[in-house]
């Protein structure tokens, strides 16, 4: 089996991080033109990352979700898929950790584990679904996973109104405590803040997922099925069956997304006619990353910190949330169109030293 080398590129490593300092730039020239001190906004988001133990608790906590929904995107944009369906996965992986946290009396060690593990399946089920369909009749990914989406929220919504509601509010019961992932004594260390066990889970999957994707035959069928899926089959590869492990494992990591916030943050699932959004960022999380494992993490890492500090922006600086929002979008925009950064580098380039 080959194996995948790697080097440092214009388009691997220089270009998310032009990407970055420019979204920051950038943003930092909305602010001027709004009458905010863009000094000021971001020294306050830094220290709201960083203020204190609860602050860089909950700023860990909120990087978890983004490292799972970048890597479910990833995975699927390897083998040629796009999973625009994450937050489906997610509704339903929340849906089944509600349903084993407050339908079941186990211990706690295995109530929580029994929770992860149906969660999760259930998103994966959900991904694999999007996968037969795509499959078995070739209908197109996009479509499938954006109905699904609103299929999930309503059959989740349906079934805590019927099963499972909390008498006079929007939301479902609490889940048992024995099912509960929180880290108790980091929790109280970190003056409450809701750290869970799901952040020792997502630093695995990232493991699992360079050495899946880089280092197995799995991996290499998934990535040859991504490059030229007639190829792939003329090879002797089951083209159909890598769709549908691979959006099954897509929905696995979307599930677990789904768990964590149950079973580690909010313990219940409010009733709200929208989905989280979390999968969305999922694909703005691949995108920066690259697709690959320790580019997820770090991108996780940056949009978690800057989706946090953007309250300290709020408070310090009276700066709009929205602003970092917009910074995001443009250091997506500036890794989506690299064109548009080899051009403004294309002055400093060994040509141009020559002339």
């Amino acid at each position: 089996m080959m194996k995948p080398r790697y080097t440092l590129d214009l388009r691997t490593f220089v270009i998310p991080v032009v990407a970055i300092g420019l979204g920051l730039f950038i943003g930092a020239i909305i602010m001027l033109i709004g009458g905010y001190d863009p000094l000021l906004a971001y020294g306050s988001l830094l220290t709201k990352i960083f203020g204190g133990s609860y602050d860089i608790g909950e700023a860990l906590r909120s990087i978890v979700p983004l490292v799972m929904c970048g890597l479910a995107v990833a995975i699927a944009f390897r083998s040629g898929l796009f999973n625009i369906g994450v937050d489906g996965q997610i509704v339903m992986g929340s849906l089944g950790a509600l349903i084993v946290g407050t339908q079941l009396q186990l211990p706690p060690f295995l109530h929580a584990l029994a929770a992860i593990v149906f969660g999760a399946l259930l998103g994966g089920l959900w991904g694999a679904l999007v996968g037969y369909i795509k499959a078995k009749r070739g209908v197109n990914e996009v479509i499938t996973c954006i109905m699904f989406n609103f299929i999930a929220l309503y059959i989740s919504q349906y079934a805590i109104r019927t099963f499972m509601p909390q008498e006079g509010t929007q939301r479902s019961a609490l889940i048992h405590d024995s099912a509960s992932i929180q880290i108790g004594w980091l929790s109280e260390l970190m003056d409450g803040a809701r750290i869970h066990w799901g952040f020792l889970i997502a630093i695995l999957a990232v493991i699992f997922y360079y050495f899946y994707v880089d280092r197995t035959r799995w991996g290499y069928e998934l990535r040859t099925v991504g490059f030229n899926p007639d190829a792939a089959k003329y090879a002797g590869m089951k083209v159909q069956g890598v769709i549908v492990r691979t959006m099954f494992i897509s929905g696995l990591f979307g599930g677990l997304v789904g768990t964590f916030e149950v079973l580690g943050v909010f313990k219940y699932v409010a009733i709200s006619s929208v989905t989280s959004g979390l999968g969305f960022d999922g694909i703005a999380v691949a995108l920066l990353g690259g697709n690959g494992a320790i580019g997820v993490l770090f991108s996780s890492v940056l949009f978690g910190a800057l989706t946090y500090g953007s309250q300290g922006m709020s408070f310090g600086a009276e700066v709009p949330g929205e602003i970092i929002r917009m910074v995001i979008a443009i250091i997506i925009f500036f890794v989506a169109a690299p064109g548009i950064v080899k051009l403004l580098f294309r002055p400093f380039g060994p040509k141009a030293k020559k002339e």
